[in-house]
């Protein structure tokens, strides 16, 4: 990746430029059997549509904070990266009420709206289905994010140093994102066209580190396994296997 990037949307633009075809993302969920892989470009297309509701639909601004209530998911990554394209903070599991908007999974509902601002959910059903009925209170990511646009430009420029991420009690700006997974990266071997399994949940700098930014960062791709505990030892080694798994983080 190039060593001039200094937020998370700076090392999705780098991927895209160098091989855009390749997977980033291959998402298992252990519970109900799915399965999702998305290349790089397939996977900064939903950025770009996220990132364009935000800042959008949603009137977020840069500084603005996002609760995000979502387990380890592929959709839970994109949001991830949409909030470093407008400079949005992502607050991990962060308390609603104190949050300019939310987004949440459908087993954080009640929770989420404790928030005043603008509350969006997600089904996280297969293929990024919708809620059967969307919850009331709540636009439904489903049916608003395939309109947007696919090309996404923020109104004004992300600043690196500014605060882009709270996780587990502490607070990392873009810069300092960016640099702590080029950390873990190494120290995991991750090296261009490594593909990490990973079973460790989003509520922990460790578990968005080798879920997402320390791939992203080595030029990688991530196999992001929810409900990993439900597979057996002889189902992971055929994962490891049909992926091609060369690092894991379980």
């Amino acid at each position: 990746m190039n060593s001039s990037d200094r937020t998370p949307a700076d090392l999705l633009r780098s991927a895209l430029s160098a091989d855009p075809a390749r997977p980033l993302v291959t998402f298992y969920d252990d519970a109900t059997g799915e399965r999702v892989e998305l290349s790089v470009a397939t996977f900064a297309n939903w950025v770009a549509k996220t990132a364009n509701l935000l800042e959008g639909d949603l009137a977020a601004e840069p500084g603005d904070r996002l609760a995000l209530l979502l387990p380890a998911h592929w959709q839970s990554a994109v949001w991830l990266l949409a909030c470093s394209s407008v400079g949005v903070v992502a607050d991990v599991q962060g308390d609603p009420a104190a949050a300019d908007l939310v987004v949440t999974g459908p087993d954080t509902l009640e929770r989420a709206r404790a928030c005043r601002g603008e509350r969006v959910a997600l089904a996280l059903r297969p293929l990024g289905g919708r809620f059967p009925q969307a919850p009331e209170g709540f636009a439904d990511y489903a049916v608003e994010v395939p309109s947007q646009g696919d090309r996404f430009a923020p109104f004004a420029p992300v600043d690196a140093d500014a605060p882009a991420l709270a996780v587990g009690g502490a607070e990392l700006t873009g810069a300092q994102l960016v640099a702590r997974a080029r950390e873990d990266a190494g120290a995991l071997g991750l090296v261009p066209g490594s593909r990490l399994l990973t079973g460790r949940t989003y509520d922990t700098w460790g578990g968005l580190s080798t879920g997402l930014f320390a791939p992203l960062a080595a030029g990688g791709s991530v196999v992001l396994c929810r409900h990993i505990g439900q597979l057996d030892a002889d189902g992971l080694a055929k994962r490891v296997e049909s992926e091609r798994v060369t690092n894991t983080a379980v």
